[in-house]
């Protein structure tokens, strides 16, 4: 009888887990869906009605990293006062976040080219790209093992950028010269690559903390490299005297100068929602978990950017967007699958201890 109830409590104790894992990471995906969609749409926005300034955009991806202070102060209160130190992160940390936020500044950059001379349709295509660095590098670095599952999404997903890239030259914006659309077009698939190495350089950076990895730590180092990243952006925003321009360029901007703040500040939340909501997918799952939901919103972006953008929407991206539809389908089966296999042998491991 006690056995029974002991297995009870344990399989009650699995099953509350594995909800608030799930809750947790539809949480982050949510953070990460709002700012994809969000952002790169006003940034294009801003592009579009007079902003010509690059390294304004590529600051307010994470420009908005002060937020973090709330839940960090938050998560800080309630610690144990008797335990010696607050914070978490050591100097290996430290110098991990410093060098992974600078290259986070470069890569932002990078896909604001993209986003300046390419339409949300193409630039959002191919930032899907990055799934496939990311499965390369999240196989080198962290030693992430592919299921059928999770190859069947890849392909699907893969599949389904083909698709949308057969249809790029009707999306070209009247007027864009074949340089500026090439530069846009080479710089975002660049930015895609990097990010790919990115999300498996921070899920390395955790396995290599030296401390035990925490919702707390994990914030911590949040901070830490959105800080580096907005700092490495601010240094040339300096020298080029962007701070300066943009009154004057507020009082330009074809929307007039409240829309162009409202714009910049809306940008600069949907932005640090990625970069929070991409960076806790890395935390809760794995760095292919938040390759596979970034390629799932390029169709939604898609939409979006119909609704909000002169821009089409034609029978190849709805066959694209079922094609990434049924490939998120098909890796998160497999996570379940896979979940299942695992609490079934911890069981029975378990039950044959007790015999």
């Amino acid at each position: 009888m006690d056995m029974e109830m002991k297995a009870e409590q344990r399989d009650s104790a699995i099953k509350f887990c594995f909800s608030s894992k799930a809750i947790l990471i539809l949480f982050y995906c949510a953070l990460q869906t709002i700012g994809q969609v969000g952002g790169p749409i006003l940034t294009r926005i801003y592009f579009l009605h007079g902003g010509k300034r690059k390294w304004i955009p590529s600051w307010l991806l994470t420009a908005g990293f002060p937020c973090l202070i709330v839940p960090i102060c938050f998560s800080l209160a309630r610690r144990n006062r008797h335990q010696n130190s607050r914070f978490l992160v050591t100097r290996r940390l430290i110098l991990a976040s410093a060098i992974i936020g600078s290259l986070l500044g470069i890569d932002s950059y990078m896909y604001t080219i993209g986003g300046a001379y390419l339409p949300v349709s193409v630039s959002s295509l191919l930032s899907s790209s990055q799934l496939a660095f990311t499965s390369i590098f999240a196989f080198f670095l962290v030693k992430h093992k592919f299921t059928h599952y999770s190859i069947n999404a890849v392909v699907l997903m893969t599949f389904g950028s083909i698709i949308l890239g057969l249809h790029m030259n009707g999306d070209r914006p009247i007027g864009e010269t074949n340089g500026l659309y090439m530069l846009g077009f080479f710089m975002t698939i660049a930015a895609a690559a990097l990010h790919g190495f990115l999300m498996p350089a921070v899920e390395y950076t955790h396995f290599k903390a030296g401390v035990v990895v925490t919702y707390e730590l994990v914030l911590q180092v949040q901070f830490l490299i959105s800080a580096f990243a907005t700092l490495f952006c601010t240094v040339p925003m300096i020298i080029n005297k962007d701070f300066q321009a943009m009154p004057r360029e507020a009082a330009e901007f074809g929307l007039g100068p409240l829309k162009y703040y409202m714009i910049l500040f809306s940008a600069a939340l949907a932005l640090q929602c990625l970069v929070i909501g991409s960076l806790g997918i890395i935390f809760t799952s794995t760095s292919l978990l938040g390759g596979i939901v970034s390629s799932l919103l390029v169709p939604v972006q898609q939409a979006f950017a119909v609704f909000f953008l002169p821009e089409s929407f034609n029978a190849e991206k709805g066959m694209a967007l079922a094609m990434c539809l049924w490939g998120f389908a098909s890796y998160f089966y497999g996570e379940y699958k896979t979940s299942q296999k695992q609490q079934e042998t911890k069981q029975k491991s378990e039950l044959g201890i007790l015999v």
